[in-house]
């Protein structure tokens, strides 16, 4: 049967790309500094083997007769065909030679990106971002676009997605977001945060965050907790999916919002369908329906009331004396305080979009050929003024701040403003479902919303698209009313807007 010599095929593939995933992990947690121009070499020479196998002869000729017969396979065989079909359409395109290069390049990227960062110096980075924007640009060309480059990168995380879309999206979301956080930072009523003026023991942050990952259905049986310089999540198997956090003494809810939101991203994964284990099917339709998981979980349920009623008690034990005299209201306020920051991956709910739009728009700049490399600092610090009012004191809290343009990762910043949007979109179908959620959230009940994911978006894996799964899911097409009346209605509510 050509469907199960397809299937063993894909697995061995499947079976490299994890072999791969488990080097970059380790590249990221654990491998010693010197040892980087060996994984380069390493992770090279194996991306390479595994797109000279995807791209085989003897895979198209499977393909060519598949794609004749599909009325007639069962349904995830045709799922699983058709997913391919896109796939190694894409991967075909792109000669072994490049995928050489680019693998190469990207490893080489994060080890100067990490010592850019940390000496706050782009100009350190700069000469590996030209090469990679060029690589990029390279990628669009040889994968062919109608309208702009971008749309050939952005198809790679979003499926269907346009660069013409975002645009118009993040029109109506950044006027509408900045207006509520005018009358936000206009408030008479501010949180009280004086009370997180301390320094708050790591160990202490560390036991925690995995009591709550525990809790929410984390499987730490088929993962595990690390620490990494940028939180992250990485699959090798349905088994064996694994997130990293950071920790910060000064900072006390970084390290647990980390772990939620990287919580959330594993939860989707151990949720796939384990028939479709070593197939393109075992992952998420698209990363914007992964952020969805990953920031409904963070900022819905883990910034929530309800979840700090139940946990304070909990919380206080882990810091005994720091948090004797705070209320759970007053942890709700201060964990959803709006404030304008430098950081996206600690920016609060209404100014992160505005963190992505920058983001966005500097990439399309640099795909299209409209910016240079080198002025990435300058026009980063001029959109950072004009969106969020802030000055960048250096490059390590301006744009050398993320680990994605080092991956080679254009494309990729959209996916997570659509994720917000996917994310309230099923969140009100959720409370549709499950009237009583906050009930059980008050209680340290996540198993009614788990097992609601889990039948609506986690076991469908790749098998439909992503706009498809949440329309399917709550009955009608995502778009962005349902966020902009989430953060409206929570946001007037703490801070006495009317």
């Amino acid at each position: 049967m050509r469907i199960s010599l397809l299937r063993e095929r894909l697995g061995e593939i499947a079976d490299i790309n994890s072999a791969i995933a488990l080097l970059q992990w380790d590249q990221e947690v654990y491998m010693p500094p010197k040892a980087a121009h060996g994984r380069g070499q390493q992770l090279a020479t194996l991306s390479a083997l595994a797109h000279r196998l995807f791209t085989s002869a003897e895979i198209g000729e499977i393909l060519s007769a598949l794609s004749n017969s599909l009325s007639i396979l069962e349904h995830a065989d045709a799922c699983l065909v058709e997913v391919v079909l896109h796939d190694f359409d894409r991967a075909t395109k792109l000669p072994e030679s490049f995928v050489h290069e680019f693998a190469k390049t990207q490893s080489e990227a994060y080890e100067v990106w990490v010592h850019a960062r940390k000496e706050s110096n782009f100009s350190l980075f700069e000469p590996l971002l030209a090469r990679i924007v060029e690589l990029n640009r390279r990628k669009a060309d040889l994968l062919g676009f109608k309208e702009s480059p971008y749309d050939a990168l952005l198809n790679e995380f979003e499926r269907g997605m346009t660069t013409a879309r975002v645009k118009s999206i993040f029109g109506e979301l950044a006027p509408k977001q900045s207006a509520l956080v005018e009358r936000i930072m206009a408030s008479p009523r501010q949180p009280d945060v004086k009370w997180l003026d301390q320094v708050w023991p790591t160990q202490a942050q560390w036991d925690f965050s995995e009591k709550v990952l525990r809790d929410i259905g984390y499987d730490f049986d088929a993962g595990r907790q690390d620490k990494s310089v940028h939180p992250f999540t990485t699959q090798f198997d349905v088994t064996d999916v694994r997130i990293t956090t950071r920790l910060s003494e000064n900072d006390l809810f970084s390290a647990l919002m980390g772990s939620i939101h990287e919580g959330g991203h594993a939860l989707y994964t151990q949720g796939h369908d384990p028939a479709d284990r070593r197939t393109p099917l075992l992952d998420g339709a698209s990363l914007g329906l992964h952020e969805s998981q990953s920031r409904m979980w963070e900022n819905m349920i883990g910034r929530s009331l309800p979840f700090w009623r139940h946990y304070l008690p909990v919380f206080q034990s882990y810091f005994p004396g720091q948090l004797e005299n705070v209320t759970a209201e007053q942890v709700y306020a201060a964990i959803n305080q709006v404030c304008p920051s430098l950081i996206r991956v600690e920016a609060d709910e209404c100014t992160y979009n505005l963190h992505i739009i920058l983001r966005f728009e500097i990439e399309v700049g640099l795909i299209e050929g409209a910016l240079d490399v080198a002025d990435v600092p300058e026009i980063w610090n001029a959109k950072m003024k004009q969106f969020l009012g802030l000055d960048v004191p250096n490059d390590a809290q301006g744009c050398l701040q993320d680990i994605h343009w080092s991956h080679g990762a254009f494309g990729y910043f959209p996916t997570y403003a659509l994720g917000n949007l996917y994310a309230a979109h099923l969140f009100e179908a959720i409370l549709r479902d499950i009237p009583d959620l906050w009930g059980r959230v008050d209680s340290g009940d996540f198993m009614p919303l788990l097992e609601w994911l889990r039948e609506k978006v986690h076991r469908h894996g790749r098998r439909m698209l992503a706009e498809d799964i949440v329309q399917k899911a709550t009955g009608s097409k995502p778009d962005s009313s349902a966020y902009l009346r989430y953060i409206g209605s929570k946001y007037s509510d703490l801070y006495g807007l009317e």
